[in-house]
C-alpha cells in the first residue's frame, strides 16, 4: 500500500536544508513499512523516510580521511558484535583485557555509542557535525548502500567492512526488533506479512540483495578498500576472521600479541555473553534511543529455524537463488 505524503515531523520545516529534504520526499515513491511508518525509495534503495534528512546530510557534508574505517551492515546483520570488535581491535593497545587497569569502555557503554552511525545520528542530529573529537583512525558505522556512499568516501583511501548475515536470520532478528520498539497497543506484526515485503525487496535499506551484492561486487574489485565479512564465518572460526580483520585495517597482530592471549582477550570481551550481561546492555537507553538490551537478542546462527516453516524458508531461498546467480554468494 503508498503511503500519500510524509508527516510533517519527518522533516524540520525551520531548516533550509530540511526544506529540501521535504520537498524531495514529496517527489519519492513512498511504501508503509512494518518498522517505521514510511520508506521512500531514494537512488533504488528504500531508506526510512525519516532517516533521510541524515543521509542528505551525510552525502552532501562528510569529508572522508584516508585513515577512516567505516562498518556497513544491512539492518539486523550483525552490526552491535562487529562494533564492539572493531572498537576493541582498534584500541587493543589501550584497552588490552577484561583485567586491564584502564577499564574498557564497553564495559559502560553500548557499542552503539562508541562507534556511531554517522547517517543515522551524527548527520540526523546536525547538517554537518564538527567530527573533529574524533581520532585517527575514526570509527564510524553507516546502513547506506555502496552506490549511495558520499564520493569523499568512495574516492579516498578509507577503510569499508562491510557484515553480510543469512536473510532469514536477518527478517527473524528484525521481526523480533520490530515487536519490541512499537507499541504494545498496535500488537505484534505477523511474520509472513514481514517476509512477504522482504522478499518483494521492501525492507529497511533494501532491496537486501542488492544492498549485498553492492559490497560484495566492491570488494572483488578493490579489495584493498572493502573487506565482504560472513557473520556465519565470523561465528564459526572469530580467531581467523579477527586476524583477516586486523590484516585489512593494517594492524596486524604481532607474534607477541597471538601468544599472549590479545585475540582470546578481544574476542572474550566482545562475546555475546559478556556484552548482554553488562549493566548498561541490560537497564539503559543508548545515543539512538532505544533500550540497548534490545540489540542484544541471542544472535544464533540458524535461529530463522525456531520461528519460520519449511515453506517461508523455501521461499526466501528460492528468491536469494535467483537474486545471488551468478555470483558466488551463498549462506
Amino acid at each position: 500500500m503508498q503511503a500519500s505524503q510524509p508527516p510533517p515531523s519527518f522533516c524540520d520545516r525551520d531548516e533550509e536544508t530540511s526544506q529540501a529534504c521535504k520537498d524531495l520526499l514529496i517527489s519519492l515513491p513512498l511504501e508503509e513499512d512494518w518498522l517505521v511508518p514510511t520508506l521512500c525509495l531514494y537512488q533504488g534503495f528504500w531508506f526510512p523516510s525519516h532517516l533521510l534528512k541524515g543521509v542528505l546530510a551525510f552525502q552532501n557534508h562528510f569529508q572522508a580521511q584516508p585513515s577512516d574505517i567505516l562498518l556497513v551492515t544491512s539492518p539486523k546483520s550483525g552490526t552491535t558484535w562487529l562494533k564492539a570488535v572493531l572498537f576493541s581491535l582498534l584500541n587493543r593497545a589501550k584497552y588490552s583485557d577484561l583485567d586491564s587497569q584502564q577499564p574498557h569502555p564497553l564495559l559502560t557503554q553500548n557499542p552503539h555509542d562508541l562507534v556511531p552511525f554517522l547517517d543515522v545520528k551524527l548527520y540526523l542530529e546536525q547538517e554537518n557535525p564538527d567530527l573533529a573529537a574524533f581520532a585517527s583512525p575514526r570509527l564510524f558505522a553507516t546502513h547506506l548502500p555502496f552506490s549511495s556512499l558520499p564520493r569523499s568516501v568512495r574516492d579516498s583511501t578509507c577503510k569499508l567492512v562491510y557484515l553480510c548475515r543469512n536473510p532469514k536470520d536477518v527478517l527473524v532478528s528484525l521481526w523480533h526488533f520490530t515487536n519490541k520498539v512499537k507499541a504494545k497497543e498496535k500488537g505484534q506484526i505477523p511474520l509472513p506479512e514481514c517476509l512477504d515485503k522482504f522478499s518483494r525487496g521492501l525492507s529497511l535499506y533494501g532491496p537486501y540483495w542488492e544492498h549485498v551484492l553492492d559490497y560484495h561486487k566492491a570488494s572483488s574489485e578493490m579489495p584493498g578498500k572493502v573487506l565482504f565479512l560472513m557473520y556465519e564465518e565470523m561465528t564459526e572460526d572469530p580467531h581467523v576472521q579477527l586476524r583477516r580483520l586486523a590484516d585489512f585495517l593494517g594492524c596486524p597482530f604481532s607474534e607477541e600479541e597471538l601468544k599472549d592471549g590479545t585475540v582470546e582477550g578481544i574476542l572474550r570481551m566482545c562475546s555475546f555473553d559478556n556484552l548482554s550481561a553488562l549493566e548498561v546492555n541490560k537497564s539503559e537507553k543508548g545515543s539512538l534511543g532505544v533500550e540497548n538490551k534490545w540489540f542484544f537478542r541471542r544472535g544464533e546462527v540458524g535461529d530463522w529455524g525456531n520461528y519460520m516453516s519449511a515453506d517461508m524458508g523455501k521461499r526466501i531461498d528460492s528468491v536469494m537463488e535467483e537474486k545471488f546467480h551468478g555470483s558466488g554468494l551463498k549462506f
